[in-house]
């Protein structure tokens, strides 16, 4: 874990992002980009509380929708966010999973200001499965190490936060609604309840979870693409090639935020020349395997995700 980033354990008032945020963030800073500096006002424009107006200014960041003005100018609109939420974007709705996985993808790769939760167990958590009980000493141990006085309640609600997002708490795969109190990433089934155990000699009981850990068809071979050249643009900006290990294994590699088996990650670069268009080449020999990169250019490649029909979510 790199030492000097500024990681963030707080700022989600313990609220996963909920369906309609997103585009209610993105309509209201369209209209005024400093909304969030008068709360009451953006308790209006966006009809919630004022924790959840907190909450809604910490994911519309977190997940790449919009980024802070230099200079207190309130926040500005990313290409990211106009290309997916404008009135002709890919997705205003959030309706395609293609989408959801793109938001997953944003939260866990963030470099600035890494969401600790996401940074530490999609990267470095090694053991099958994870439970409340396992992960708190481990993040108070890590959070003490970084120099970051936090009390256990703040490491305990982000610990829940995380796994809120991913794991329903009332609904079932197909029954999300948009008043749902449920994050849209529950959709995804990256995380699964597989059982309980309990926890001391009082019977108490936690729930075990665990990273699903097979192949996703609904990460598209672009979808894939554009998050593998985002990886290479963040990780490797200026190197030609990348080994075959790194994209598996790799910090903030495809491999590890998606859970993908190293084989499955194989089967996917042997088309990458047809699926980038041509962009990247996957080599393979008895000495190397790797990837080429054919144009070191960064290229916006979110436009190839959303050319095939939508996938709904």
């Amino acid at each position: 874990m790199i030492e000097n980033q500024k990681f963030k354990f707080s700022g989600h008032e313990t609220f996963p992002f909920r369906y309609a945020w997103l585009p209610k963030a993105y309509l209201a800073l369209k209209a005024d980009s400093k909304i969030f500096a008068d709360i009451e006002n953006a308790m209006v424009a966006m009809g919630v509380g004022k924790n959840m107006v907190r909450a809604i200014q910490f994911w519309v960041q977190a997940s790449g929708i919009a980024e802070a003005a230099p200079n207190g100018g309130g926040y500005a609109i990313t290409d990211f966010g106009n290309a997916l939420l404008s009135d002709d974007g890919f997705d205003p709705f959030l309706e395609d999973i293609r989408t959801l996985w793109l938001i997953h993808w944003q939260l866990a790769s963030n470099v600035d200001e890494p969401l600790f939760a996401w940074n530490y167990l999609l990267n470095q958590w090694r053991y099958p499965e994870l439970t409340r009980s396992q992960i708190l000493p481990v993040f108070a141990k890590e959070a003490e190490r970084l120099g970051r006085k936090l009390s256990p309640v703040t490491l305990e609600q982000h610990f829940d936060t995380f796994i809120h997002t991913y794991v329903p708490t009332q609904s079932t795969k197909g029954d999300i609604r948009e008043d749902n109190l449920d994050s849209p990433l529950v959709e995804l089934e990256l995380i699964q309840k597989v059982g309980e155990r309990k926890t001391d000699k009082t019977g108490k009981r936690e729930s075990i979870y665990a990273f699903r850990r097979e192949e996703k068809h609904d990460i598209s071979p672009e979808l894939f693409v554009y998050c593998l050249l985002d990886f290479w643009d963040k990780s490797r900006p200026n190197e030609k090639t990348l080994n075959y290990s790194d994209v598996c294994n790799a910090h903030s590699s495809p491999g590890q935020l998606f859970k993908l088996p190293e084989l499955i990650v194989r089967e996917r670069l042997e088309s990458i020349e047809i699926d980038s268009k041509g962009i990247l080449t996957y080599q393979e020999s008895a000495a190397f395997h790797q990837i080429v990169r054919n144009d070191l250019e960064k290229k916006d490649f979110l436009a190839e995700v959303y050319k095939m029909e939508g996938i709904h979510a």
